[in-house]
Parts: C-alpha cells; structure tokens; sequence
C-alpha cells in the first residue's frame, strides 16, 4: 500500500505571514514522522493537480485570492469524496469572494486582530487528536483573530479565547479559536493559532497541528 499524502499550500496574494516557511517546515516533519508523503506548494496549477488523490489539503496562512477554478474545482471535489482540508491561521483570509471556501469549509471569515500579545484559549472539547493534550487553559502568545460571525452552533468547538486575558478582542463570550466538522463532506479542521514562526518549534503547537491532520486525513484510526 502506498503511503498517504497531503498538500501544504501557502499562497498568498495578500498579507503573507513570515512564519510559512516554519510552518512548511513543522508539516513536513509531523508528517514524515508518520510515513506521509508531502507536496509543498504555492502554485495552483500543482495544487489543483495534486489534490486528486491526497488525505488532505493544508492551507497554512493564504492570503487573498490564491485558487484556480481548476483549483475550486479538485477541492470541491476532494471534500465531496471524503477528503480532509487543514485551515491554519490566516486559511481564514481567503478566497473571501467565494462563500464555499469561507462558510462551508473553512467555517468561518476572519475580521481582523488585535497586536501579538499572550492570552488564553479555553479548550473545551479534549476528546479530539488536536486538543487532548492540551490543558483546559492554554496561555498563548499569538494573533487573536476576530470574525465576521461565531461558528457556533454549525461547528464542534475544540477552544475558545477568553477575551478577559488579553486586550482588543470583538467577539465577547461566544469566541471559537479552534474548531472541526464535516459540513462540506469530508473532515474539515481549523485553527486560528499559529502567526509566530517561533510556535511550529514548539513542542504544544506542533501535537495541536499533527492531532488536527491526522483527524482530518483519517490516518490511525
């Protein structure tokens, strides 16, 4: 049998976070700690051919417009039939004329941030691979994202921030930070967490990234 494979894609057409290359960098040795075979990509000619066929699709920080139709088209698809989409970070930032993309997959639109500054995500649901390791309080440095709407309600809420740890946060009680589902038909996880490169070395982060992949590709279980 050959080994399952996934596409890291970090395009960005907007904002581009200087800690993509770390984050490629932590995927492709998660992955290949578990025998996964990895296309690293920012082109979207590869990323429509390579999805066909993948456990899953990382987006990690895209920014902007960044999808072929070609592209539209095989993640579509790759849902459809069963496939497994990870959004990290800035994933939340794209492809903002396309409701599938923000609404039904990923599951909800960014609406902008406060400064890098350390707070607080309360994991409430630790039976899932991406937050069973974590403690109930999770004291984070990072980029707290806001959006426009809470994903309650049509997501599984894995954490959420607690906006009293930390200052300019919009959203009020009702702040999912970390979520999943299977709303466009195949696994979709997403975490707003990773704006610092210094986070894909750090030991936490990278069992949060690797429980979230493994979850969405159907791989251990």
């Amino acid at each position: 049998m050959s080994a399952p494979h996934i596409v890291v894609y970090s395009r960005t057409t907007g904002y581009r976070h200087d800690s993509i290359p770390a984050g490629v960098t932590a995927f492709s040795e998660l992955a290949a700690g578990r025998g996964i075979d990895v296309t690293a990509t920012e082109d979207p000619d590869v990323l429509a051919a390579r999805i066909p066929g993948s456990a899953a699709v990382v987006f990690l920080s895209t920014s902007g417009a960044v999808l072929t139709g070609a592209g539209r088209d095989a993640l579509r698809a790759h849902l459809a039939g069963g496939g497994g989409f990870v959004g990290v970070h800035a994933a939340s930032t794209t492809e903002y004329d396309w409701p599938w993309y923000g609404d039904d997959l990923v599951g909800a639109v960014f609406d902008g941030h406060p400064p890098v500054q350390e707070g607080t995500a309360v994991v409430a649901d630790r039976d899932h691979p991406a937050t069973a390791h974590l403690p109930e309080r999770w004291e984070v440095t990072d980029e707290w994202y806001d959006f426009k709407a809470s994903p309650s309600g049509r997501v599984r809420v894995l954490a959420s921030a607690d906006e009293s740890t930390y200052s300019g946060g919009r959203m009020g009680a009702d702040h999912p930070l970390v979520w999943c589902h299977e709303n466009a038909g195949g696994r979709s996880f997403y975490t707003a967490l990773g704006h610092r490169a210094e986070s894909y070395a750090e030991p936490v982060f990278r069992q949060h990234l690797l429980g979230g992949l493994l979850w969405a590709a159907r791989i251990g279980e």
